[in-house]
C-alpha cells in the first residue's frame, strides 16, 4: 500500500497565455504524480466553476492564486494519509468537503488538478502507464482523431461563427496512419488557402483561422484539401464540425445570428430553431459530414429533440454545452431523445472518477463518446491516456499544431507503439 504524503500546486499558463493550475501529489513509497489543469473558452453554463481570483492587478483578474491556495491547504489536509489507490473516495471526500454542486467553494480546477494528479501517482507506483492502470485490460481500442483545422467562433478572430470543422479519417488502418493522412490534408490545405491569399495564422486549437465569409466556402476548402491528398471524402475522410450554436443563440429574439458578420457590417443571417435545423440537414446533404456537436442552444431541448429525430439515424449528434460532462444532463438527454453522442471534458464535471461514470452511464445507453480537450490546453496528456482506457473511440484534441496538441497525438502514437498488436483502430 501507498498512502498521500503531501500535495502541492503551483500558478502556471495554458496555450492561451492564461493562468492554470498545477498539481503534484507525492506518495509515502516515493511516487508521485503531476496535473496540469485546462481552461475552455466557450464554456457551457452548467459547467463546474473555474476558481479565479479576480484581481485585476493580476493577470486581468484570470490569476488561481486562490485555487493553489485550496490545494495546499485545506484540501492537502484533508487527503493527507488517504490511499493512493481509493480514487472514488478521494474524488468523494473533496466534493463533500467543498459542498457546492458546481465545486465553486474550492474551484473545479483545483479539485480535478488534485483528482487527476491522484491517479497518475497511482499508475507511477504501480508502475504501469496511465491508461493501463485506468482500466487494466489486453487489448485496447485507439481513438480515431477529430482535427480541428479550420477555426471559428470564441477560438478565432475570423467571420466565422461555427466554431470548429473537423475531418475525421474513418477510413485509416490504424491511428498511425490516420494521424498522418490529417497531417498531410492540413498542411494541403495551407497550401491551398495561401494561393488565395487568405491568411494561415491558426485559431485557438491550431486550425487555420482565414476571413471566409460562409460555412461554405470553409467546407468546400476543406473538401479540395481532402481531393488534393489523395484521399476519398466520405468513405476515408469524413468531415465534423462544431457549430458552438450558444455563443450566437439571441435569447430575446429565440433566433441564431451570424454575429461576427454582423459586427463586421456584413450581410449576416437569422435563422429560428426551425430554420437552422434545415440548414444543417441540407449542408449533411451536399458535404461527406457524419457528426455535428453543438447545433442548437444548451437548453434548446426541445429543439435538440427534433434535430436528433431529423438526423440522429444518420450522423453522429454530440452534446456538449447541453451536457457538460454531467450524468445528469445526460440522463436528461436519454429520457428526451436529444443527441446520440456526449464530448466528455474532464473540468466540465471536475474529478476524475464522476467523469468515469459519465461514460460508464453513455456506454450503457449505447451514445457514443468522444474525449475532448479545451481551447486553453497544456502539455498534461491525460485526455489521451483516459481515450485509450475507456475505448471511447473517438478523440478531439485540436490541429495537428501547437505542441500542446500535437502532445497529445504523439502520447498516443506511444501507447499505440507500446500496445502492438494489442491496439485496435477505430469504432
Amino acid at each position: 500500500m501507498s498512502n498521500i504524503e503531501s500535495i502541492d500546486a503551483l500558478e502556471v499558463l495554458d496555450s492561451r497565455g492564461n493562468p492554470t493550475i498545477e498539481v503534484s501529489v507525492f506518495a509515502t513509497d516515493g511516487s508521485q504524480g503531476k496535473a496540469i489543469v485546462p481552461s475552455g473558452a466557450s464554456t457551457g453554463e452548467h459547467e463546474a466553476v473555474e476558481l479565479r481570483d479576480k484581481d485585476p492587478k493580476r493577470y486581468q483578474g484570470k490569476g488561481v492564486l486562490q485555487a493553489v491556495e485550496n490545494v495546499i491547504n485545506p484540501l492537502a489536509k484533508l487527503l493527507r494519509g488517504e490511499s493512493l489507490f481509493a480514487q472514488n473516495k478521494i474524488d468523494q471526500l473533496m466534493i463533500q468537503a467543498d459542498g457546492k454542486e458546481d465545486k465553486s467553494r474550492y474551484g473545479a480546477n483545483a479539485i480535478l488538478g488534485v483528482s487527476l494528479a491522484v491517479a497518475k501517482a497511482a499508475a507511477c507506483s504501480k508502475k504501469i502507464p496511465l491508461y493501463k492502470y485506468l482500466h487494466p485490460q489486453t487489448n485496447y481500442i485507439m481513438p480515431r482523431p477529430m482535427m480541428n483545422i479550420i477555426n471559428g467562433g470564441a477560438h478565432a478572430d475570423s467571420l466565422l461563427d461555427f466554431q470548429e470543422f473537423m475531418i475525421r479519417p474513418v477510413g485509416a488502418p490504424s491511428f498511425r496512419e490516420a494521424l498522418r493522412w490529417g497531417v498531410e490534408i492540413y498542411h494541403i490545405l495551407k497550401s491551398l488557402l495561401k494561393s488565395k491569399g487568405y491568411s494561415t495564422s491558426v485559431g485557438d486549437e491550431g486550425g487555420f483561422a482565414p476571413r471566409l465569409e460562409s460555412n461554405e466556402i470553409a467546407l468546400d476548402y476543406i473538401l479540395r484539401a481532402i481531393k488534393q491528398a489523395g484521399y476519398e471524402p466520405g468513405s476515408q475522410i469524413t468531415i465534423a464540425m462544431d457549430c458552438a450554436a450558444s455563443e450566437f443563440y439571441d435569447s430575446c429574439s429565440k433566433s441564431y445570428i451570424e454575429r461576427k458578420k454582423q459586427a463586421a457590417g456584413m450581410p449576416f443571417s437569422t435563422r429560428s430553431t426551425e430554420e437552422l435545423i434545415t440548414y444543417l440537414s441540407e449542408l449533411c446533404e451536399k458535404y461527406p459530414i457524419d457528426s455535428i456537436e453543438d447545433p442548437l442552444d444548451q437548453n434548446d431541448w426541445k429543439g435538440w429533440h427534433k434535430l436528433t429525430t431529423t438526423l440522429g439515424k444518420k450522423i453522429q449528434i454530440v452534446g456538449d454545452d447541453i451536457f457538460v460532462t454531467n450524468p445528469k444532463f445526460l440522463q436528461r438527454g436519454i429520457d428526451q431523445g436529444v443527441a446520440n453522442s456526449i464530448l466528455i471534458k474532464l473540468n466540465q464535471v471536475g474529478t476524475l472518477s464522476e467523469t468515469l461514470g459519465t461514460i460508464d452511464l453513455a456506454k450503457k445507453n449505447r451514445y457514443k463518446t468522444v474525449i475532448s480537450h479545451r481551447s486553453g490546453e497544456t502539455e498534461d496528456t491525460t485526455i489521451a491516456d483516459l481515450s485509450v482506457a475507456f475505448s471511447t473511440g473517438q478523440i478531439k484534441t485540436g490541429a495537428p499544431c501547437r505542441t500542446d496538441r500535437v502532445a497529445k497525438y504523439n502520447r498516443l502514437l506511444e501507447i499505440e507503439h507500446e500496445l502492438k498488436a494489442h491496439a485496435h483502430f477505430g469504432k
